[in-house]
């Protein structure tokens, strides 16, 4: 049997600065002028940066079978968006070939499969439509997608009115029941709440099961391991691993472990809210920096922002995984003090104050998002940075329980008979 996706030395090439797609008569003669002006400005030079190729993706090659889920990961820039946007005939290749034997249905943005004029009933029948549905095959599956999706309520609204939470409900909702032999999924999850994400992790296990094959482009390894069978490591638009989702899962950690940035270089920026994390630090219980939080003792997170305007109402959080990836805690300014953090220029330092460090001996991985007051991203850097914890007196007994067999946390408990 022959696999139900072949991919063959695919290549996509961008040109910097160069516009993709159909313009205008408008448009043309703005290019063209824009042009003109930056040819005077700079110089006709032939290694001018705005002709400088850039390969998004060069080489790929892999076959996926019926009924596989493949875990795409990588960095960010690494090609993962790209290769699912090809899948999705989206764009085009560059170079080389692929072969999809089967229906293909994607979840890769928000906004991407929907019209925004139409309401969310119109789009539901559209994108069965596209996918080759019958309208009764559809409503077959119509009270379903509305269940899952839980926008019930807004269904004959225009998704062009919807937030971007309900938008990804039911794109995902519809993704996944109109039966596709192939269903792709990027990050796009990230954007609902936790327990929405936890529903489509279940229902893309259940797509799985039923025999149908995923592709899922995902930072979160916990869900990588769960939900794959096998996994893609992409860096620079190559494949630097496949096979086994858990040897490619460590081989990716082993490069997030090995460049962490170095002093004066920035973790991550905004530039179009001025707003840049720049290094996060270890302080102990008197507040002095520290390689190490201790277990059972007081400790603070600090995070060493810059920005070049007052920001207001920002929500913040850091979660806490173990090395293999498994959740351990999030640390929130919106669930912890209900409320978000005020910046002023040029630099803040961030504390969040561990009264009692409950973590067990060990390091873990923090994972750092900044956003506005409404939930839009300004920021999310998976692998921010790599923490330790040291052995301390958490029980006030002098004994702590064995790391082999404990689990990932420390909880304070006491026992009584009655």
């Amino acid at each position: 049997m022959k696999p139900i996706i072949e991919i063959k030395n695919i290549g996509k090439k961008y040109k910097i600065g160069v516009h993709r797609g159909y313009l205008s008569l408008r448009e043309q003669l703005a290019s063209k002028t824009a042009h003109a002006i930056k040819s005077l400005t700079r110089g006709n030079k032939n290694n001018d940066k705005e002709n400088d190729e850039f390969w998004a993706l060069r080489d790929v090659s892999f076959n996926v079978n019926e009924g596989e889920t493949i875990g795409i990961i990588g960095r960010n820039g690494a090609g993962k968006s790209t290769l699912l946007k090809i899948l999705s005939k989206i764009t085009p290749p560059t170079t080389g070939k692929i072969a999809l034997r089967g229906r293909v249905a994607s979840l890769l943005e928000v906004g991407t499969g929907f019209h925004p004029e139409l309401t969310g009933r119109e789009n539901i029948y559209l994108n069965g439509t596209i996918l080759g549905m019958t309208r009764a095959e559809i409503s077959k599956k119509f009270d379903e997608i509305v269940a899952f999706s839980e926008i019930e309520k807004f269904l004959d609204t225009p998704v062009k009115r919807y937030s971007s939470g309900m938008y990804v409900r039911l794109a995902f909702a519809v993704a996944a029941h109109l039966e596709p032999e192939i269903l792709l999924v990027d990050e796009v999850l990230a954007v609902g709440d936790a327990e929405f994400q936890k529903k489509c992790l279940g229902k893309m296990g259940d797509v799985a099961q039923e025999g149908r094959t995923v592709l899922f482009v995902s930072h979160n390894m916990g869900a990588i391991r769960q939900l794959c069978n096998s996994g893609i490591l992409l860096t620079e638009g190559k494949i630097a691993a496949l096979g086994k989702t858990d040897i490619v899962v460590d081989a990716y950690l082993q490069t997030i472990a090995t460049s962490h940035p170095t002093d004066g270089g920035v973790i991550a920026s905004n530039d179009k809210f001025g707003i840049a994390l720049k290094k996060v630090d270890l302080l102990n219980n008197k507040g002095v920096e520290s390689p190490v939080l201790q277990a059972g003792a007081a400790g603070f997170i600090c995070l060493v922002l810059e920005t070049t305007s007052p920001q207001k109402n920002l929500l913040v959080s850091i979660a806490v995984n173990t090395l293999n990836d498994t959740r351990v805690c999030i640390l929130h300014t919106g669930i912890s003090d209900n409320r978000g953090v005020d910046l002023q220029p040029p630099a803040a330092r961030l504390l969040c104050h561990l009264p009692k460090v409950p973590f067990l001996p060990g390091k873990y991985r923090l994972h750092i998002k900044i956003a506005e007051a409404n939930g839009d991203t300004i920021f999310n850097v998976p692998y921010a940075t790599e923490i330790a914890v040291e052995g301390g007196d958490f029980f006030g007994t002098g004994k702590l329980p064995d790391v082999t067999w404990a689990g990932v946390a420390l909880v304070e408990h006491t026992w009584q008979v009655t």
